[in-house]
């Protein structure tokens, strides 16, 4: 085996020759396995051990074992111990979740501080599978069966050609111990009940299941190829802008594919909506109609969808006073300086220079509001602040993000947009303000 893991790395994985690696250990055969191997190609590896604390006495003696088995093989070994139950507790999580949220995180940790190039696991072709059968009686879509990926990002898996049985005859040939986990034997967990009940059933069935099973990964993830091609060719079609605040998506261009459905559950996926109907029902809803998930909204707006992050906190819709003393402001959305001026420049989008005499102090920063009007500088007369924002096309989402300041209740300035005539620079100005948002 290990000719044929050399014959794999110099094919398909050639950058692990010379690279500084971490390898994460449980003490398990698939981990110990995957270390032995890259110590006899002379491999630059270091061990990294997590001792949950979730087995008592068996888990003191797996981070023991793993560095008794550093030290026999000369090799740096980390170990992390953590309160996983605790963790699970606070951060709601499953035992299981948060273990692997705890992991990662150490790994990427010890990665970023040690200068570690790749961090490599442990995972093979029966641990391949049982994801695809998990996925699969969870319901998933496409990407969801095509396999746990060999590199994703700085995580590489070169074990996932070979089968658990090809690491345990190495192993016994080789006299290389490694430790049980005794939770793997209970079927509390699917994953388990798949091991230990379903998948021996499958392969007596067909002795060839884990090479057909890596033939389908292989013709999967050629169609995932196909699909991501059309998805992102759609995407750029669709997507009309990207900002801080959202992403504008153009409806035409979803009602010109054949299932605009599936081209929204593959690009909105991420954001955690899970009632597809319903944003698939915003293409033809009225305007103002949206669809939330847990950390996003979908919002109709006109001939647009528009993707934006839920607004959880009350204090931006709260107004906040600006003294005459303040110089410098900080607002939910950026920073008002305030500045004494001696002559005007053109003002822009971001200054305006107002006749400080007209003010009344304290100034009142808010949210507009329906039934708002101002004089818009430039022009006669008085406008509906409803009306100006129909008129410079601003989307649900623009118009959710406008701040105003205003002196007795009367609009001083839109800020980013537009001041009020009634407050403007004249010849009889003696003290200009400069007004700055940043």
């Amino acid at each position: 085996m290990l000719k044929q893991f050399q014959k794999h790395i110099i094919e398909n994985l050639p950058f692990l020759k010379g690279s500084k690696i971490l390898i994460a250990i449980s003490g398990g055969l698939d981990s110990v396995v995957l270390s032995q191997l890259c110590h006899g190609l002379k491999l630059d590896i270091s061990l990294a051990h997590c001792n949950f604390r979730l087995r008592g006495k068996e888990s003191d003696e797996d981070e023991r074992f793993v560095l008794e088995l550093g030290d026999q093989l000369g090799l740096e070994a980390f170990v992390e111990c953590f309160d996983t139950e605790s963790y699970a507790e606070t951060e709601k999580l499953s035992i299981q979740m948060a273990a692997r949220e705890l992991r990662y995180n150490w790994f990427f940790d010890l990665a970023e501080n040690l200068n570690f190039d790749y961090i490599l696991t442990g995972h093979h072709a029966d641990d391949n599978l049982e994801t695809f059968l998990i996925n699969l009686t969870r319901g998933t879509g496409l990407n969801g069966l095509t396999g746990i990926p060999e590199i994703n990002e700085n995580i590489v898996r070169p074990l996932l050609t070979f089968s658990r049985e090809q690491l345990e005859i190495y192993a016994n040939e080789n006299d290389i111990k490694w430790r049980k986990d005794s939770s793997n034997a209970s079927d509390k967990y699917l994953r388990n009940k798949l091991r230990h009940q379903v998948i021996p059933h499958l392969k007596e069935a067909n002795p060839d299941l884990l090479q057909n099973f890596k033939n389908t990964l292989e013709h999967l993830n050629d169609t995932a190829d196909i699909v991501d091609e059309s998805l992102n060719a759609v995407t750029k079609r669709a997507i009309e802008s990207i900002d801080e605040h959202q992403i504008i998506f153009k409806i035409s261009e979803f009602k010109k594919v054949n299932n605009p459905k599936a081209y929204l559950f593959e690009m909105l996926k991420d954001y955690g909506f899970t009632e597809w109907n319903d944003v698939l029902g915003l293409l033809d809803a009225q305007s103002g109609r949206q669809v939330l998930s847990s950390s996003h909204r979908l919002i109709k707006d006109r001939e647009h969808l528009i993707l934006t992050d839920l607004y959880h906190s009350e204090q931006d819709q709260e107004s906040l006073l600006i003294k005459e003393t303040d110089k410098k402001f900080r607002t939910p959305s950026g920073i008002l300086l305030f500045d004494e001026a001696d002559a005007i420049s053109k003002p822009s989008k971001t200054t305006i220079f107002v006749d400080k005499v007209k003010l009344v102090f304290p100034l009142e920063l808010r949210r507009w509001k329906d039934g708002d009007f101002f004089h818009p500088s430039g022009m006669i007369g008085k406008k509906k602040l409803s009306k100006y924002f129909k008129d410079e096309k601003l989307s649900i989402v623009d118009k959710e993000n406008v701040w105003l300041i205003t002196s007795d209740d009367k609009i001083v300035w839109v800020i980013g947009r537009r001041a009020d005539n009634h407050f403007k620079v004249s010849e009889n100005t003696k003290h200009i303000l400069k007004i700055t948002f940043q």
